[in-house]
């Protein structure tokens, strides 16, 4: 059946890329150590205070996550690029759809990996306290994610004919995500103060539907983007 052949395709692109960069490892080490690096830093800059420290947690962990993310969204079609294997990747049968949510799966795993990771670093250096209720955190860490991952690998395609592509994801990418962020950090700061005054369900709705929108718009728009 026709869905089964582009479901062999999506998992055969995510496989690929996966296997890559656990491969060369270099990647990955890169995209962890800069998250963490990031963190030790806005760590020294808000000094020994232990209060301020748990209160800019939230948002260290996200600036890291954003940062971070952008140098694995770089690599996403670089590897085809250096090969020239991007042309014959376009002309292989199948709906173009696929090579977007085989680039969306990769990123995504990769990306889960590299969260866990600055998490674990984000919550050991700033001291934070979890809460006994934590799946609602984990949910809120997983819709941004998404949202994160979504947009990083479709602008990348966009950029990935440019030359000057290191300079234009960014700057494609950052004012996009920026209700992404700040939902997240939100949610995140409100259930880790128990979310006395019941904010988190407005903003997880709204990560929701960011998703979601975007999740949809970007698979119709991947193969007019990708022809550019």
């Amino acid at each position: 059946m026709a869905w089964r052949d582009d479901w062999r395709r999506v998992r055969a692109i995510a496989r690929k890329d996966v296997t890559t960069e656990l491969r060369a490892k270099a990647g990955f080490n890169s995209v962890a150590s800069l998250g963490v690096t990031i963190l030790v830093l806005l760590g020294l800059a808000l000094g020994p205070d232990a209060d301020a420290l748990r209160n800019a947690a939230v948002g260290a962990v996200w600036l890291a996550l954003l940062f971070s993310g952008v140098l694995a969204f770089n690599r996403s079609f670089q590897v085809e690029l250096e090969s020239g294997a991007l042309e014959p990747l376009l002309l292989y049968p199948g709906p173009r759809w696929t090579i977007f949510a085989g680039k969306l799966l990769g990123n995504l795993m990769f990306l889960t990996l590299m969260v866990a990771i600055v998490v674990v670093a984000g919550v050991v250096l700033f001291g934070v306290r979890i809460p006994a209720d934590w799946p609602p955190l984990l949910g809120v860490l997983a819709l941004g994610v998404v949202g994160l991952v979504v947009l990083g690998t479709f602008y990348a395609s966009m950029a990935s004919r440019s030359r000057a592509r290191e300079v234009l994801l960014p700057l494609l990418l950052f004012p996009m995500l920026v209700p992404v962020l700040l939902a997240a950090t939100t949610a995140s700061k409100a259930l880790l103060g128990a979310d006395v005054m019941h904010e988190a369900g407005a903003w997880i709705r709204l990560l929701v539907a960011y998703d979601l929108v975007f999740l949809t718009a970007t698979f119709i728009a991947f193969e007019h983007v990708i022809e550019a």
